[in-house]
This record gives C-alpha cells, structure tokens and sequence, in this order.
C-alpha cells in the first residue's frame, strides 16, 4: 500500500512569518497536532508541532542536570507566563524542528512505519518536488490497521 492511499489532504500549512499564537489557534480549531512550514514558494521548511509549545528538559553539557525549556529559552518557573505572553510574538520560524522527515506519495506504508518508529514521530508531511501535498500522522495508520483486521464478532 502506497502513502497516497491513507494520505491526510489537503494539507493545512502555515507560512515561517506566522505567529505562535495563529499557528496554536489553527492546530486547535482543526483539532491536528502539526503543521508543515512553507517558505515563500511553498517548499517545505520546517514544522511546527504541540510538543513545540511544551517545556523541553535540556541537558547543560558535562553535567547530569536537565533543565526546563521553551521556544529555545531557559524557563525559569517564576518567569513562565511571560515567556508564553511573548510567544505570542514569536514567528513559527523560530522555532520549529528544520530537519524534517519526510515521505512522498509513492513511498510505502512500511516506510512510514519505519521512519516513525526509528525517529519517533508522529506525523510525516508527504512532499512532491519539495512542496507539502498531504501528512501521514500515527492515526492513519491506525485507521489502515482497522480496516484491515477482522471484525470481532459480538457477543
């Protein structure tokens, strides 16, 4: 089975110049969890996603010690609603994942699977000659894995 096959499209994307709080709303009213960032000729650039918006544990080099952060800043806990106030700000361009993994329309299910697992994704926006057309996301291959079980029987 192909990526064309279990595909989410079209794809919703949203420009680097687009603001935290925009992207947020956007993943929230659609009820999605990332969103492909395009440059200005629509060619992928990075994504941005919900884990984007959630303190990250860095680790300080040479040390044992992780410590909280967000949109790329320490966080000390007494300065954490100022730090969302001026996300609000932020342009997703700052700080979404660049090295983004992705699939194409014709590459396989098991491919998708493979990239997921290895990496630990969620989402894989699908690219033809560099411009998102569709993502594949873990519940679409939760749906293919459904259709294609057999029905339990009631009881």
């Amino acid at each position: 089975m192909f990526v064309r096959q279990i595909m989410c499209t079209p794809v919703i994307t949203v420009d680097e110049d687009c603001s935290l709080e925009e992207a947020a709303n956007i993943m929230l009213d659609r009820n999605i969890g990332g969103l492909p960032v395009v440059d200005d000729r629509g060619e992928l650039s990075g994504i941005v996603t919900e884990s984007d918006f959630v303190a990250k544990g860095k680790g300080v080099p040479f040390t044992i010690y992780r410590f909280p952060q967000i949109f790329g800043e320490w966080m000390p806990h007494e300065h954490v609603e100022r730090l969302y106030q001026a996300a609000r700000r932020r342009k997703v361009h700052e700080v979404m994942s660049r090295n983004v993994i992705t699939v194409t329309e014709v590459d396989t299910v098991e491919t998708v699977l493979e990239k997921m697992l290895r990496c630990g994704l969620h989402r894989l926006p699908v690219v033809r000659e560099r411009k998102p057309v569709g993502i594949v996301t873990r519940r679409d291959v939760l749906r293919l894995i459904l259709k294609h079980l057999p029905r339990s029987s009631q009881r």
